[in-house]
């Protein structure tokens, strides 16, 4: 699975932890976090500690890999005139 954001980290753990049958209150007892903490990151809470954040997926037995991503050629260089599309939305020709 893809992690682009915190939602798709939460929806993870949240998907995973259905999996094995935890109860958040369980797992967040297992990790040393509140129920509370838990149930921010399943819905994507994007300034959580990253230690905190491992431990869970420690938790989980989630294993991480990293990878380095080249640039696309759509993404390299081409730069985007955002003033410009707004513009033409506003004044549209007729």
């Amino acid at each position: 699975m893809r992690i682009r954001t915190p939602a798709d980290l939460g929806a993870l753990i949240r998907s995973t932890r259905k999996k094995l049958r935890l109860d958040q209150s369980t797992l967040a007892k297992k990790i040393g976090v509140s129920r509370l903490w838990l149930v921010e990151i399943e819905k994507g809470k994007p300034r959580a500690e990253i230690g905190l954040v491992l431990r869970a997926l420690d938790t989980l037995h989630v294993n991480l890999t990293a990878t380095t991503a080249t640039p696309s050629r759509k993404d390299s260089g081409t730069a985007v005139d955002i003033d410009r599309i707004v513009a033409a939305a506003r004044n549209p020709r007729k």
